[in-house]
């Protein structure tokens, strides 16, 4: 058991019988009445996003969680499989627990979130920042790059990208993986 003064960013803890994730907490001690703890806790089964105060000194039970490195192999109708860069053992995740799953290249390494005592599968994390190709876009044109205008185009996994017009088919470009959006060209 653990209080209010033991909480981060990332602290994973169970709460109204889920596993809930500290994205964001806020101790506030105002000149008036007790301490209190503000926090945005983000449900790992569900993937919503709560807000909810804490009165200081209450308990609340951590869950022990593990990150392992897994490597994407591919996608099928049972869900997404993975393969542990340690143990080579294989294991299929459905396709909600993945924030972006269109983000999901081939042999891309990954972080899968654990619950170390119950040893099930809580959460996927992609890096943040992806090198993709491009596989279709239609072509700029000539001259047309005095606006900051953005155009779709389709990265090798399939899911599409708003790219600025000066991006052709066949280059290589960095993505955001959280919020699908372009970064920069890639060399």
């Amino acid at each position: 058991m653990a209080n209010t003064s033991d909480i981060r960013n990332g602290l994973c803890l169970e709460f109204n019988n889920d596993i809930f994730s500290v994205v964001e907490f806020q101790h506030v001690k105002p000149g008036k009445g007790n301490a209190f703890v503000r926090t945005k806790i983000k449900s790992l089964t569900s993937g919503k996003v709560l807000d909810h105060t804490f009165s200081a000194g209450h308990k609340i039970n951590v869950v022990r969680v593990e990150r392992r490195k897994f490597q994407f192999l591919y996608n099928d109708d049972m869900g997404y499989h993975f393969m542990d860069n340690e143990t080579y053992e294989q294991v299929s995740i459905q396709e909600n627990m993945i924030d972006n799953p269109g983000m999901l290249k081939e042999g891309s390494e990954i972080e899968v979130l654990f619950h170390a005592e119950k040893d099930i599968p809580l959460s996927v994390d992609l890096p943040q920042y992806m090198v993709f190709e491009i596989t279709y876009t239609e072509p700029g044109v000539k001259g047309d790059t005095a606006t900051n205008t953005l155009k779709p185009a389709t990265i090798e996994t399939g899911a599409e990208v708003r790219v600025p017009l000066f991006i052709n088919q066949g280059d290589k470009i960095k993505v955001d993986t959280r919020t699908a959006s372009y970064v920069e060209r890639a060399k």
